[in-house]
């Protein structure tokens, strides 16, 4: 359980299989074009990407793996930026559209400034419950701002995307990872040319990371 993937549940093979199936962007396709290099690690005695992680943690430390595993620097700085990234910065309370100024101050109030410090508060129906009846906000308003913060955990959902998705239906993480990468792409894009959230263009390759990277999360809220 927590708001972020688990590194040190995907091993270093399971690392290999995800990155042979992901659509990756131009400067981390790298990774892809050299998935051999994944068994150079395994054979330092790293067996999962908690452990990569902490190997790649600082450059000095990141220099010295280089020098050892003979990979190169600019090929490990990938990698740790890769890694690094399955862990989402938490979207601010007060920056979801449509939250009001009174919530956002009960909220911080008791010292939940962020989705992240939102996340333990609201796992189960009876955390929300008790939430709601603590600050005296009503559980419809509580309830949404769960599902915003569960979409928060997803790979590059900012605070703004969060909402659009809410919007469309795709209101948890859960159904992220049931859907069609085409189909979500189509609703998307077709509510933005209505309602007009963002002015960037996000294209079908994006919806399909979006869904790779739900599939990794932990379905820890209860709905």
């Amino acid at each position: 359980m927590g708001y972020d993937i688990d590194l040190s549940k995907i091993s270093i093979d399971d690392y290999k299989k995800i990155l042979e199936s992901t659509h990756l962007i131009p400067s981390w396709k790298v990774l892809k074009e050299n998935i051999d290099y994944l068994n150079t690690i395994k054979k330092h005695g790293i067996c999962n990407l908690k452990e990569l992680q902490q190997r790649l943690k600082k450059k000095d430390q990141l220099l010295e793996f280089s020098k050892q595993s003979g990979l190169s620097e600019q090929y490990l700085n990938v990698l740790r930026r890769m890694i690094n990234g399955c862990l989402r910065k938490p979207n601010r309370i007060k920056d979801f559209p449509e939250t009001s100024a009174d919530v956002v101050l009960k909220l911080e109030k008791i010292g939940i400034k962020h989705t992240r410090h939102l996340f333990d508060k609201i796992i189960t129906i009876g955390d929300r419950t008790l939430l709601s009846k603590q600050i005296n906000i009503n559980d419809e308003e509580i309830l949404r701002l769960a599902k915003l913060t569960d979409l928060s955990r997803i790979r590059w959902v900012n605070h703004t995307f969060a909402y659009v998705l809410y919007e469309a239906g795709y209101d948890a993480v859960e159904k992220i990872t049931n859907t069609n990468p085409d189909l979500l792409y189509k609703k998307i894009t077709t509510l933005n040319a209505e309602r007009k959230f963002y002015p960037a263009h996000i294209g079908l390759n994006d919806m399909k990371m979006l869904v790779e990277c739900a599939e990794m999360l932990p379905l820890d809220i209860e709905y």
